[in-house]
C-alpha cells in the first residue's frame, strides 16, 4: 500500500467513525448505551472512536447496535466527503420559486423518492418528470444517473436563505398552516417557554437550537434512503428572539 492510499483509507474511516458519531447524536445514542450494546466498556467505545481504529466487525456491531446498515453509514461519510450543500444559490432558489412543480420535483428528490415515485406523486409522465431532471441537472441540484434517477447534491433538509425567493413566496403561508393545530396528536410536540435571560444564557439557547436542527437534518439524511411506505413528511420549526406578550405590555402602558 503506498503512503497515498493509506492516507486516503485512513481519512475515508475518519469519515465513516465522524458518520457514526452524528447518528448517535442524533438518536440520542450515548457511548455509555453504545458500549453496554456491544459489551465493551465505555473507555474502550471512547478510544476506538476517537482514534478511528475501526474493524470491520466492530464497524457491523456498532451499526447492529444504532439499528443501520454499514451501506447506510458508508453513504452518511461519502456525502459528507462531497459536502452536499444544505444553502442552495441564489439562482438555484430563484429558479424553484418561479417553478411550483420543478420545487416539489426537486424536494421528492432530496427525500429519496424514484423518478417513478415523483412521476405518481405529480401526475406526470415520464417525459416531463425527465424534462424537470435535466432542469434539476442543468441547476447541478442533482446528478442525472442510468434511467430514470438522479441523485441529489443536496442535503435533505434543505435551509432556505432567510431572504431567499422560497421563503418570500412561500415562508407566509406555510408558518400559517403549520401553527394551525393542537399539537396534541401522534406524533406531534409543541413546548413553549417565556423567561427572562441574560444575553449570555440567550447565546447558548440559540446554539443549542441550531445543534437541534442539525440533529433534524441528520436524521433526515440518514432516512434518506428508506422507501417511502416507511416514513412520513415531518416539519419542526425552532425559534427564539427577544419579545414581551403583548397583553403583559398594555398592562404595563396603563
Amino acid at each position: 500500500m503506498t503512503a497515498d492510499s493509506a492516507t486516503e483509507s485512513a481519512s475515508e474511516t475518519a469519515r465513516i467513525v465522524a458518520s457514526l458519531k452524528r447518528i448517535m447524536k442524533s438518536r440520542a445514542v450515548t457511548y455509555a448505551q453504545l458500549a453496554k450494546d456491544i459489551r465493551l466498556s465505555e473507555a474502550s467505545v471512547k478510544r476506538i472512536l476517537s482514534r478511528a481504529t475501526l474493524s470491520l466487525h466492530r464497524l457491523e456491531q456498532i451499526c447492529r447496535a444504532l439499528e443501520v446498515s454499514i451501506g447506510e453509514v458508508t453513504r452518511l461519510a461519502a456525502e459528507q466527503s462531497a459536502e452536499a450543500g444544505e444553502l442552495l444559490t441564489l439562482e438555484q432558489e430563484a429558479a424553484l420559486a418561479a417553478d411550483a412543480n420543478l420545487l416539489a420535483c426537486f424536494y421528492l428528490l432530496a427525500n429519496g423518492r424514484t423518478g417513478r415515485e415523483v412521476g405518481v406523486y405529480l401526475h406526470a409522465d415520464e417525459k416531463q418528470v425527465r424534462r424537470w431532471f435535466v432542469k434539476l441537472h442543468t441547476l447541478r441540484l442533482v446528478e442525472l444517473r442510468a434511467g430514470l434517477r438522479a441523485r441529489p447534491r443536496t442535503t435533505t433538509a434543505i435551509a432556505w436563505r432567510k431572504d431567499g425567493p422560497v421563503r418570500r413566496l412561500y415562508e407566509k403561508k406555510a408558518r400559517e398552516e403549520f401553527l394551525q393545530s393542537s399539537f396534541s396528536g401522534p406524533g406531534e410536540a409543541q413546548h413553549y417557554r417565556s423567561a427572562e435571560l441574560s444575553d449570555a444564557s440567550c447565546r447558548v439557547f440559540l446554539r443549542k437550537l441550531e445543534r437541534l436542527a442539525a440533529e433534524f437534518r441528520d436524521l433526515a439524511e440518514l432516512d434518506r434512503s428508506l422507501p417511502s411506505r416507511e416514513k412520513r413528511a415531518v416539519a419542526t420549526l425552532l425559534a427564539a428572539r427577544p419579545w414581551v406578550f403583548s397583553m403583559f405590555e398594555s398592562l404595563r402602558d396603563k
